[in-house]
């Protein structure tokens, strides 16, 4: 088995709890209130402004051993770029104010996983940073697209509010497969048991985020 199926299948069962968050199972049904869509882009926005930010730390803590995983740390952090702007046009789009989610506060799940991801990289292993790339990007790819096309029949919203949801169900397809290769090359199984650990962590808090936004009220700041 590849190390990439092995990731896969021994992170399954969290996988399954993040999906079943209350939330993603209305988005998909189209039973979802503007402001819970919004919601969820606020949380979206103070996650992904950290992505650059993240891999630049992760490749600066790599070791000589993983000097071949900086050359792909910069292809990503190139595709990554901005896309927290899309994020903010995307909550205007919706009638929202972007610049009052720019200046606010993540809801503490948000804060929580991506205060991990730099402890990760600073006092752990870094590797284990991809645990996370594994999560964002496998998230993106099973409920991107679909959660897009049901919330814009269901909330008559315009096409131009659901930028970031469609790129990322579609651009994180080529992701996917970048990133399976990458991890088929990791051989050290201190590291591969470093990625495994830190991707059910990262299913746990990242289905967290989903779960602040409850399909009855909206928790955040």
């Amino acid at each position: 088995m590849t190390f990439f199926n092995q990731l896969q299948s021994s992170t399954e069962q969290e996988r399954q709890v993040l999906f079943s968050a209350p939330i993603i199972e209305h988005a998909l049904k189209g039973d979802i209130q503007k402001k819970q869509y919004v919601a969820f882009l606020t949380q979206a926005y103070h996650h992904v402004k950290h992505t650059v930010p993240l891999l630049m730390a992760c490749g600066s803590r790599l070791g000589s051993k993983h000097e071949w995983l900086r050359t792909a740390i910069a292809e990503y952090i190139e595709e990554e770029l901005g896309h927290e702007e899309w994020i903010l046009s995307d909550i205007a789009a919706c009638g929202g104010d972007a610049e009052k989610v720019r200046h606010s506060r993540p809801h503490i799940s948000t804060e929580m996983m991506v205060a991990y991801a730099y402890h990760q990289i600073d006092r752990g292993n870094p590797i284990g940073f991809f645990g996370m790339v594994h999560v964002l990007e496998g998230t993106s790819i099973a409920l991107a697209t679909n959660a897009a096309s049901s919330i814009k029949s269901s909330l008559g919203l315009p096409p131009n509010a659901f930028s970031y949801l469609n790129s990322h169900g579609s651009l994180d397809l080529e992701h996917v497969k970048f990133f399976e290769t990458l991890m088929n090359q990791v051989t050290d199984s201190k590291d591969q048991e470093t990625i495994i650990h830190c991707a059910k962590n990262f299913y746990k808090l990242y289905g967290d985020i989903f779960r602040s936004i409850k399909t009855e009220e909206i928790l955040f700041n």
